[in-house]
């Protein structure tokens, strides 16, 4: 049996070792600094946990556009390999969709890599369209 709750502030820092796996490429203590700024900005962590053990997570951005009104916005969805392919992803994302109805959001919205096949497949099969492309410069 799995459970899904809010990681709260406190043990923030849990999500490290899992946020290391998504992104190898950004050494720790900047994914710490950032993820510190983030806390700030209203981000909100959700874990899925096998007993004790964070098997999962996906951070949590609440936004209003023009377009599409208040919405969520999942953030580096991550389960561990050896828990994939179990229905956790479809679990813990149903649990964002009530929990972001619960806080008033019409809609949910994210972005996807563009090399990132699976995660195509998985957002397809969950009801998401592609709507848009992500563009991005740096400063």
């Amino acid at each position: 049996m799995y459970t899904i709750k809010i990681i709260p502030k406190d043990a923030i820092k849990s999500i490290l070792p899992l946020l290391r796996k998504l992104n190898p490429n950004i050494d720790e203590d900047t994914l710490k600094n950032r993820l510190d700024q983030m806390l700030i900005q209203g981000y909100e962590c959700v874990g899925v946990y096998d007993d004790k053990v964070l098997i999962g997570i996906s951070g949590m951005w609440f936004l209003t556009k023009y377009y599409v009104g208040k919405h969520v916005e999942p953030d580096n969805v991550f389960i561990l390999p050896e828990y994939q392919g179990k229905g956790i992803g479809k679990l813990l994302i149903n649990w964002i969709f009530e929990y972001a109805k619960s806080k008033g959001c019409v809609a949910s919205e994210l972005n996807c890599y563009i090399d990132n096949k699976a995660g195509h497949k998985f957002w397809k099969n969950h009801g998401y369209d592609i709507i848009a492309y992500h563009f991005q410069k740096e400063l």
